[in-house]
């Protein structure tokens, strides 16, 4: 059973940084077709804010490049955002959602959210 914990979140300043982290179970994050960090904010849609391919490579929404940085480590099974230079505008639940390749196509698998608060 696949299993995603998100952790990390909180209230911070504008200006400031925060790690969002999401641990992986019942799947290797390495063998996956992609890893991606959600957010919500309320009233709003769920927007891709960030991706990391199986392979490695990694792209980002528009309004988050150069501040945020998703990574991964393979020996933790775990993916990371790196979250600096925090906006308001980037008040969210935030979301790990995972997808892996099956012999009928693609699963994909949530976490259960981590909010982040940013104060002006």
């Amino acid at each position: 059973q696949v299993q995603l914990v998100e952790s990390g979140g909180g209230l911070v300043q504008a200006g400031g940084s925060l790690r969002l982290s999401c641990a992986a179970s019942g799947v290797s994050i390495f063998s996956t077709r992609t890893v991606d960090w959600y957010r919500q904010a309320p009233g709003k849609q769920r927007d891709l804010v960030a991706r990391v391919t199986g392979s490695g490579n990694t792209n980002y929404a528009d309004s988050v490049k150069g501040r945020f940085t998703i990574s991964r480590d393979n020996a933790k099974n775990t993916v990371y955002l790196q979250m600096d230079s925090l906006k308001p505008e980037d008040t969210a639940v935030y979301y790990c959602n995972l997808n892996s390749w099956s012999p009928g196509g693609i699963n994909t698998y949530w976490g259960q959210g981590t909010q982040v608060t940013v104060s002006s």
